[in-house]
C-alpha cells in the first residue's frame, strides 16, 4: 500500500485518489510555508530574507489554490466550515460554540457566505 493511502488503493475511487493527492499536496505546501517562515525569522541578510519571504508567499498561494480545489470537490463539507471561520473578526472558539449551543459571535460581525 502506498504510504499516501490509508486504505487499499484498488478499493478507492478515482475521486478519492484525487482528493488524497490534493490533501497530501496541501500538507506539503503548508510544510514549505513553515520552512520558509522559519528561515525568514532567522535570516540576517536583507536581500536573502526578501527572497525567502517571496518564496514563502508563493507556497501560501499554492496551498490556497489546492484548498480551493478541495473545497470545490467537497463543498457540502468544507463550505459551512469555511463560511463560519474565515474572514471574521470573532474569536474562533466563540464561533465553534455556536454549534454547541453556547455563546454566539459578537453582534455586528458578518458570519455568512464568502463573496
Amino acid at each position: 500500500m502506498d504510504e499516501q493511502y490509508h486504505e487499499p488503493v484498488k478499493e478507492l475511487s478515482q475521486e478519492a485518489r484525487d482528493r488524497a493527492r490534493a490533501f497530501k499536496s496541501l500538507i506539503e505546501e503548508i510544510e514549505a510555508v513553515d520552512w520558509y517562515d522559519q528561515r525568514v525569522a532567522t535570516e540576517m541578510d536583507t536581500e536573502l530574507r526578501d527572497i525567502l519571504i517571496h518564496n514563502r508567499n508563493e507556497e501560501i498561494e499554492h496551498a490556497v489554490m489546492i484548498l480551493e480545489w478541495i473545497r470545490r470537490k467537497m463543498p457540502e463539507a468544507f463550505d459551512p466550515q469555511l463560511e463560519k471561520y474565515l474572514f471574521t473578526q470573532a474569536k474562533i472558539t466563540e464561533l465553534e460554540h455556536e454549534d454547541e449551543g453556547g455563546k454566539s459571535a459578537p453582534k455586528g460581525l458578518k458570519i455568512g457566505k464568502i463573496k
